[in-house]
């Protein structure tokens, strides 16, 4: 089955109070409901979502507005959406220091550390990259009249507890350009991380539907099992997830990896890790914290581990390296960073653990 083809002209703007989303239903698509085929393409959505959409007449179908959920899709038709962005949540400037790694007219690259949340929202409604970013472009429009001062264009996130790179544009041209290479993940993203466990493999490819955890809906999961193909025409409620590791190094009960995106789904590396048995050191929410390998054989270990667990109080994952093209020149541009020293004291502590 052929999937589905994504304008380039689906994106999300800076500036903009909606998003346009265009669908293109490639040739041999399974024919199905419509509803059930865009609840699967639209992030974040559900097939009522979906269905009250059409009802309130934002989905065009070939140009026209389709009128009723249960039509049958067929190959080339093409599906406009207009979903409403939401109201964005105040934020005032704060002078809060950034670690810029590269910045010109059009959009700037920051090593975000640790703790810091990306938007201001409920309970962290100061002290977050936005707070600063708005800060930071006002004054780099003092010295370059012609910035837009006052929406920086947050393109893709990190957790609050992820460290690593991340890119802002500074304007809504470069914000479009941008967000595009992000849907059709043309921007490659590359993360390091400490894991509990030694692989059976040194290499791996992980592929499965990510969707809210059935019990905890602060929480994603991998959801309905492959074959990925049934799966999604059942709308299972996952989102397809694709994530490569290799393991760079082993330890005493842990490895180091490197871990390269293909989808960019919510917690989407936290929760792989989980489900193939070897969660992220540190990582409270998806069993980073849990004494997970008990090396009973060895003297002292478990203590040592607790020790290093209480001075990482965050999930070793970190964003190193990212590679996107100039969203004016086209230019491929790529930039790495070393990891974070508490990253770094944990992993030469775990080559000090006795491996018997």
């Amino acid at each position: 089955m052929n999937g589905p083809e994504h304008s380039e002209d689906s994106y999300l703007t800076a500036q903009s109070s909606e998003r346009i989303l265009e669908i293109r239903v490639a040739k041999g698509e399974h024919p199905e409901r419509a509803d059930q085929f865009l609840s699967r393409q639209i992030a974040n959505s559900s097939r009522s979502k979906v269905q009250h959409a059409i009802v309130a007449g934002a989905v065009l179908l070939n140009g026209k507005p389709l009128d009723r959920p249960s039509h049958k899709i067929r190959g080339g038709d093409f599906f406009q959406i207009t979903i409403p962005r939401p109201a964005p949540t105040h934020a005032e400037p704060e002078n809060i220091p950034l670690e810029i790694v590269f910045e010109d007219d059009q959009l700037i690259i920051i090593n975000k550390s640790a703790g810091m949340v990306v938007h201001p929202a409920h309970g962290s409604r100061s002290g977050t990259l936005v707070n600063a970013l708005l800060h930071h472009i006002r004054e780099f429009q003092k010295r370059h009249p012609g910035s837009d001062p006052n929406r920086p264009g947050i393109v893709h996130r990190l957790d609050k507890d992820t460290s690593g790179l991340l890119v802002v544009a500074k304007t809504d041209e470069a914000h479009r350009n941008l967000a595009k290479q992000f849907f059709h993940h043309t921007a490659q993203r590359i993360y390091n991380a400490i894991v509990w466990g030694s692989f059976k493999e040194p290499a791996g490819h992980i592929e499965t539907l990510i969707g809210r955890h059935p019990r905890d809906r602060k929480r994603f999961a991998v959801i309905n099992e492959p074959p990925l193909y049934l799966k999604e025409k059942d709308g299972g409620g996952g989102k397809h997830a694709i994530t490569d590791y290799a393991v760079l190094e082993e330890f005493s009960g842990f490895s180091l990896v490197e871990l390269r995106l293909q989808t960019g789904r919510t917690h989407q590396i936290r929760v792989h890790m989980q489900h193939v048995g070897h969660p992220i050191f540190g990582d409270e929410t998806y069993g980073g914290r849990a004494m997970n390998v008990m090396r009973q054989d060895i003297p002292q270990w478990k203590s040592k581990i607790q020790h290093l667990l209480a001075k990482l109080p965050r999930q070793a994952l970190h964003a190193r390296t990212l590679r996107i093209n100039h969203p004016m020149t086209e230019e491929l541009m790529e930039w790495s960073v070393t990891l974070p020293e508490d990253m770094q004291e944990t992993i030469n502590a775990l080559r000090n653990l006795p491996s018997s």
